[in-house]
């Protein structure tokens, strides 16, 4: 097969270039910012675990299935929902996830015990399904195989950012306590998802669905752009059957990249819904506006990291090394925030932050390269729906292995060997890219 770079406006094309520039600055801001608010409702309760222990009962067992039962729900409806997406635009069917999502966060506020817990957590997990793998398939309708890895570490800003503006917003809702009648927890839950449904309506606005739609690209940069495109997508769709959806279930690839993903979002939850706790026990602080302050650092150095790490990716064309490094610092980090010593701990935190963080923004080069059309609708879905299943095994790996062996130090070991287990998945990735497509930042 002919390499499609040979006959396409390369990446250094004026024409090519100024309208990947201009995709970037007009819709990432708005695709990070929903990423954001995305990360914000499905995490906001482990800064509430305290209070809803405190003042509803909620026992960690329940705290721990409630907490992951989102991914469950999440997973059921992941593939569908991003068909229909692919169908129907992404315009509209954002706007509908992100409007229902957020009521239901909202109505997290009216919490009374077990059953409503769990009941509403799984409902977040249906309402929220197709939110990360339509963005996934999103930017492949906006930007080239060769740009793809810059936009990929840009939009990966808004998991760090989410965590680290999101643990000292969540900490200071709690400071609204008896206002109204309502409890500090019950503020948070109410105003973030309050925020998830005006942004959401927005996106009926705000977020076109292909280049050919916008006035603010010329002609040229509108043509060249979809004709870029469109020869990669018929590239991908004559070698790899790419509107072949059922074909995904004969694909050893695929299979290789959900057991990966798998084991990444294990280390990732293990550090999302149990920091802010582990930092108030560092601190020996009840969870408030202090503990979500510090609680921001590790998400700081995640933000700085996913800047850093995919440019070298880049430079050394080097994916599968970026995914090692990250893999093994988030499994190092996760076993050094247990330490005794509050420095050492709290450095472990950064360290592994930074490493589910960064780790996800190259790992996603790999299928958005290999897949494409309908498949690539499938594929970025089910890989999202079957690996997030780790968003629900992470708190009961944990909560599983403090009970058995009773020390807390148990869950982070457990937690970490996720770590491990993705380096040796990775070994069998391929040390690039495939060789028609090279990743550039």
């Amino acid at each position: 097969m002919p390499n499609i770079e040979e006959t396409l406006p390369s990446a250094e094309d004026p024409t090519r270039a100024s309208a990947v520039r201009k995709a970037l600055w007009k819709l990432l801001p708005f695709l990070i910012l929903m990423y954001m608010i995305a990360f914000l409702d499905r995490s906001n309760v482990g800064s509430a675990k305290q209070a809803l222990h405190t003042d509803i009962g909620i026992s960690d067992a329940v705290f721990a299935f409630g907490a992951g039962v989102f991914f469950v729900g999440y997973a059921l409806f992941e593939v569908p929902s991003n068909l229909i997406l692919y169908r129907v635009g992404a315009r509209r069917w954002m706007t509908r996830i992100m409007v229902t999502w957020g009521i239901v966060s909202a109505a997290m506020m009216f919490v009374v015990g077990d059953k409503s817990f769990i009941a509403l957590r799984s409902l977040l997990g249906i309402t929220e399904a197709g939110f990360f793998p339509g963005i996934m398939l999103y930017l492949t309708f906006w930007f080239p195989e060769k740009e793809r890895t810059r936009v990929l570490g840009f939009f990966y800003f808004g998991y760090p950012l989410a965590m680290t503006l999101g643990s000292p917003l969540s900490g200071a809702l709690f400071g609204l306590d008896g206002i109204a009648g309502l409890k500090g927890w019950q503020w948070m839950f109410l105003l973030e998802g309050l925020l998830a449904v005006i942004v959401g309506a927005m996106t009926l606005f705000v977020l076109p669905d292909r280049p050919k739609e916008v006035n603010w690209l010329t002609d040229d940069e509108k043509n060249t752009l979809e004709s870029v495109l469109a020869a990669e997508e018929a590239a991908k769709g004559i070698s790899r059957h790419g509107h072949d959806v059922l074909g995904l279930l004969r694909s050893a690839k695929l299979i290789q990249f959900l057991a990966l993903y798998g084991v990444m979002q294990i280390a990732s939850y293990g550090v999302v819904f149990y920091l802010p706790e582990q930092v108030s026990g560092i601190l020996h602080e009840k969870i408030g506006f202090k503990v979500g302050l510090v609680s921001a650092l590790p998400w700081g150095c995640a933000v700085l990291s996913t800047f850093i790490i995919p440019r070298f990716v880049q430079r050394y064309d080097a994916p599968r090394m970026g995914v090692i490094v990250c893999l093994a610092a988030s499994a190092i980090g996760l076993v050094m925030s247990g330490s005794g010593m509050s420095s050492v701990a709290l450095t472990g935190l950064c360290l592994a932050a930074a490493g589910v963080v960064t780790v996800q923004a190259v790992f996603w080069n790999f299928p958005l390269a290999y897949f494409s059309g309908l498949q690539a609708a499938g594929a970025i879905a089910l890989i999202n729906a079957i690996g997030n299943l780790g968003g629900f095994a992470a708190p009961n790996i944990r909560a599983l292995a403090i009970h058995f062996w009773q020390t807390p130090m148990a869950g982070l070991y457990a937690v970490s060997m996720a770590g491990v287990v993705g380096l040796i998945i990775t070994m069998f990735l391929p040390r690039r890219t495939p060789a028609r497509v090279q990743p550039a930042l």
